[in-house]
């Protein structure tokens, strides 16, 4: 991966609640736990790309007491997001869930952890080229479970990339469940749901890059 961004230090805006990326924090959060409500009390499987340090998922656990039905692969390539994330998980005492520290760019990455039932998305698209996007999403197929839930993430600054990456996931069989754009901000938060085939993962393919 070929980042110049400081993922370690981006995550410092999650330290003040009145930032925008904290808002945005908590729309995801609250949609991974609206997932979990609907589909409890069954064991689930959970797969998030380029996961920093998992905050998104492992803070909704730490509020749950059917954590253990969750069985989660958290991939990240910055070391010491990674490390954080595995402190999370010991903390919370959860052998079901992994961090693998390497670059989700390679489909190499997802070995053993698809077909996922919720895959989480979020804090890529704007920070990867537009044709690795759709490359992206095209690609999600061979990373749900069928009916799976996909929760992305994305700015809405000029050229606003969203109405393509929406229309996107309905072309490789995602149905939007939400779409959240809120006035007094840039971002986004979506959600769609598979409703079509499951497909074997491909090995060896380069999916994206981050660029900033």
């Amino acid at each position: 991966m070929h980042s110049t961004t400081d993922w370690e230090s981006w995550h410092t805006d999650y330290d003040d609640p009145s930032s925008l990326l904290s808002e945005r924090l908590r729309l995801v959060q609250r949609y991974i736990a609206d997932w979990l409500d609907v589909s409890a009390p069954r064991p689930v499987t959970v797969l998030s790309l380029c996961a920093g340090d998992g905050r998104d998922l492992l803070e909704v656990l730490e509020d749950r007491t059917d954590a253990g039905r969750v069985t989660a692969t958290l991939i990240e390539a910055d070391v010491r997001n990674a490390a954080r994330a595995t402190e999370h998980v010991v903390r919370l005492n959860l052998s079901s869930i992994e961090v693998r520290c390497t670059d989700a760019g390679t489909s190499n990455a997802y070995h053993r952890a698809v077909p996922a039932d919720l895959v989480l998305l979020c804090g890529i698209f704007g920070n990867i080229a537009d044709d690795d996007v759709q490359r992206t999403i095209a690609a999600t197929p061979q990373l749900c479970n069928e009916n799976a839930v996909v929760i992305w993430t994305r700015h809405r600054r000029d050229p606003d990339l969203t109405p393509h990456i929406r229309e996107w996931f309905r072309g490789h069989g995602l149905e939007e469940e939400h779409f959240d754009a809120p006035d007094h901000a840039a971002y986004s938060v979506g959600v769609h749901r598979f409703v079509g085939e499951p497909k074997p993962l491909d090995a060896d393919q380069r999916l994206l890059t981050f660029i900033k």
